[in-house]
């Protein structure tokens, strides 16, 4: 291991900003789902535009599962997605009862291929979850179109995608049912654990609010901030516990600020990885289309054949010199639950697992200092030309 300090795949980028308000919020008494997360909703539905609600909750995968809940998703139904993404695309939807159907990705985006979504359509399809990978926007005209062609629903994982634009307009604003973004501890918004729905559909977003607490016909703070006596409460269904708290929304809502500064920098991040890293073998990852905007949540490389290292030897060689970095994504197929579930083979979907062969994320993240991008160009150079 080199004597430079250990350079990690990813860093949330706080401040004194976000400090400030947490410590404000231990201050309060509110610890748990109160004005901040709703100060923090408001100001991410002004952020998305277009009308939108958000619904604040404690994980992307928490919303993924309350949009498709929400949706009637149930036993019997099928919801077609991609394997190249993490488990939890899939696994909400065999929380309600419904079957995974997965489609392919295409070679050069990594996100689904809108191509084979007619084949994979049958009269028991509700629904698509396209994932937009990597922070680059899938494409959604074309999935729209299938979409509606057939009646379903779309539900976005937008995990990856803030701010991610399509054809000028930010994810979570677009024409769907939903797009569900992650605030986990490596996003480009970071909360530590965290998640919002957004959607313009009213009878979605109160179905959302009501199953993200139990069920419970009101929230708790509405309850404990009236002016009246309001302890009364119904439970007019089955929920969960998902909400988030003004711990988490505290942060949020000075990273929201700072948002579109933190894309800037890892773009200029990407465009200096890509010049630096354009004469060697290895594939450099798809771009934005003009007048689109990448969110950059990864930089993921893909070796060519004629590269004299392997994926795996190339990670170890750059963890023993001090620079972390991560495989996005080992593709669901290839974990034993799906896997055994819908008795797949690596190769059902060919494209997703070269990718996955291939594929190494560099750290990209907007506290990284010019030196750390250097050791990072300088290191990945000096593996794939040796």
């Amino acid at each position: 291991m080199t004597d430079q300090k250990f350079l990690p795949f990813a860093l949330p980028d706080l401040g004194e900003e976000e400090i400030s308000e947490v410590v404000d919020s231990l201050r309060s008494g509110w610890l748990t789902t109160g004005p901040k997360t709703k100060r923090f909703e408001e100001e991410f539905a002004e952020f998305i535009g277009e009308g939108v609600q958000a619904i604040a909750v404690n994980s992307a995968t928490a919303g993924l599962h309350l949009a498709l809940e929400a949706l009637g998703i149930g036993p019997g139904d099928e919801v077609i997605t991609t394997p190249y993404t993490f488990t939890a695309t899939a696994e909400v939807i065999r929380y309600l009862g419904a079957e995974v159907v997965f489609v392919d990705v295409d070679p050069q985006t990594l996100n689904i291929d809108a191509s084979q979504l007619g084949n994979a359509i049958t009269e028991r399809t509700k629904a698509i979850i396209p994932v937009h990978f990597a922070g680059l926007a899938c494409d959604m005209e074309e999935i729209r179109r299938i979409a509606s062609a057939h009646k379903l629903r779309i539900i976005e994982d937008a995990a990856h995608s803030l701010p991610t634009r399509y054809k000028g307009k930010l994810i979570g604003s677009l024409n769907t049912d939903a797009a569900v973004f992650s605030f986990y501890a490596t996003k480009t918004l970071a909360t530590g654990e965290g998640g919002m729905i957004v959607t313009r559909n009213n009878e979605l977003a109160q179905r959302c609010r009501v199953m993200r607490l139990h069920g419970i016909s009101r929230d708790a703070f509405d309850r404990y901030t009236s002016e009246k006596p309001s302890w009364y409460y119904e439970v007019i269904a089955p929920g969960f516990k998902y909400n988030l708290t003004d711990i988490a929304a505290s942060i949020g809502i000075h990273q929201l600020r700072k948002l579109k500064l933190m894309q800037m920098k890892r773009e200029a991040i990407a465009q200096r990885y890509d010049e630096a890293f354009q004469n060697l073998p290895l594939f450099l990852p798809a771009h934005a289309l003009h007048g689109d905007q990448h969110a950059w949540q990864l930089y993921v490389i893909r070796l060519r054949d004629d590269a004299r290292i392997g994926r795996d030897e190339f990670i170890d060689e750059m963890y023993r010199r001090g620079i972390g970095c991560s495989v996005h994504f080992i593709p669901l197929h290839l974990h034993p639950y799906w896997r055994d579930t819908y008795h797949l083979q690596p190769e059902d979907f060919p494209v997703a697992y070269d990718a996955y062969k291939r594929a190494i994320s560099l750290p990209i993240y907007s506290r990284m200092s010019e030196q750390d991008q250097e050791r990072v160009v300088n290191t990945v150079i000096d593996l794939l030309e040796r």
